[in-house]
């Protein structure tokens, strides 16, 4: 009796410890499951993309990194499914979950990631460390471009024999009035026709010289004149009196100066470009007539609001920055830009001076907010 006593306790006993093991095992295993449905990976270059497990990015092939960890029901839960997005590219989407032609899952796209336009981006301390993430202020800085065009060493005798007949027409304005004025201002048309400006015409009234460097090399040295043909997306930026600077492969080394003395009038339909004079300095006479020649004029831009060409990031259809709100927070900011000048560009509308802009790991960025706020 007492002996099948004990052994009823003791089976009892070994019941209750096995079903209290089991249970903690099955809790022990429930959590362990949670834990790694809340573990996700993301590509850095591609934020669309994720992985419940490590590995590499099939669009880049970089390392996927992990992201915070979130309870997986729990977010479904609070959050509305919008659409499911192309995990290749994020502007295709679909009400319902499918794969792309590589055999990927679309992904889930909900209402907490949906924000409104111009909406910030937030970006964690770490992760601005991981991409490189660089910022500037917003300046106004004095700007200069340079202009290239290719050239030769004029030879032009109609403008020569233009000049020679403008001098001569002027010489006899003190005769007949009537006739001579009639000749002196169809051969001033003749020379604005050929794009001399008015300070050079007026120039050529004031001397009898005709300007024989047009049609012969000066081998006394002296002032040569060089013709560049510069294209009409820059033309408007070429101006009287500045400073043009001239090479040739035949003289390696060498460098003459001058100043731009005309801008021509009219386009040249077949090359669309624009006929710039410049008289430059050649005291040895080593420019010959019809040398070819390689030009670059300064252009002064002025004191202009500016940013690192860096910071402005082209999406084909408008020009955006990332600025600087504070606290990891960075706001897509639309731009108009003017003039790209050696490494800064313009900046007519968009941003102000003394605000912050990303000049590194743009792009990052860029796909961080695409994914989070749709940047349209």
């Amino acid at each position: 009796m007492n002996k099948r006593l004990i052994s009823c306790l003791t089976l009892s006993l070994l019941l209750f410890s096995l079903a209290g093991i089991n249970s903690c095992g099955k809790k022990h295993d429930h959590n362990a499951m949670e834990e790694a449905q809340a573990q996700k990976y993301y590509c850095p270059m591609h934020p669309s993309y994720t992985s419940d497990k490590p590995g590499s990015c099939p669009i880049c092939g970089m390392d996927l990194v992990k992201s915070e960890s979130v309870p997986a029901t729990q977010e479904v839960k609070e959050k509305k499914l919008l659409y499911y997005r192309n995990p290749m590219d994020p502007k295709i989407t679909s009400p319902v979950p499918m794969k792309d032609s590589m055999g990927m899952d679309y992904v889930p796209v909900y209402e907490e990631t949906k924000a409104p336009e111009g909406s910030g981006v937030y970006i964690s301390p770490e992760r601005q460390q991981l991409i490189g993430v660089k910022i500037t202020k917003v300046s106004r800085r004095n700007l200069e471009t340079y202009v290239r065009a290719s050239g030769k060493v004029a030879h032009d005798t109609e403008l020569y024999t233009a000049i020679v007949e403008y001098q001569q027409a002027f010489k006899s304005s003190s005769e007949t009035i009537n006739q001579v004025d009639s000749l002196l201002s169809s051969t001033i048309e003749r020379l604005k026709h050929l794009g001399l400006s008015d300070a050079q015409i007026k120039r050529y009234s004031q001397t009898s010289e005709p300007p024989s460097n047009l049609i012969m090399a000066n081998q006394n040295g002296g002032t040569v004149w060089i013709y560049a043909q510069v294209y009409e997306n820059e033309a408007n930026l070429i101006k009287e009196g500045q400073l043009m600077e001239v090479t040739t492969d035949a003289l390696p080394g060498q460098k003459f100066t001058g100043k731009v003395g005309s801008v021509g009038a009219y386009m040249n339909s077949e090359t669309r470009s624009l006929l710039v004079r410049a008289e430059v300095s050649d005291p040895k006479g080593l420019l010959k007539p019809d040398m070819f020649v390689d030009t670059v004029v300064h252009v002064s831009i002025g004191n202009k609001v500016a940013v690192p060409e860096e910071a402005v990031l082209d999406t084909g259809t408008r020009q955006l920055v990332f600025v600087n709100k504070g606290n990891g927070m960075y706001d897509p900011r639309k731009v108009t830009v003017g003039v790209h000048a050696e490494g800064y560009y313009e900046i007519i509308e968009g941003v102000s001076p003394g605000e912050e802009v990303v000049t590194s790991a743009n792009f990052l960025i860029d796909s961080e907010s695409r994914l989070k706020s749709e940047i349209k």
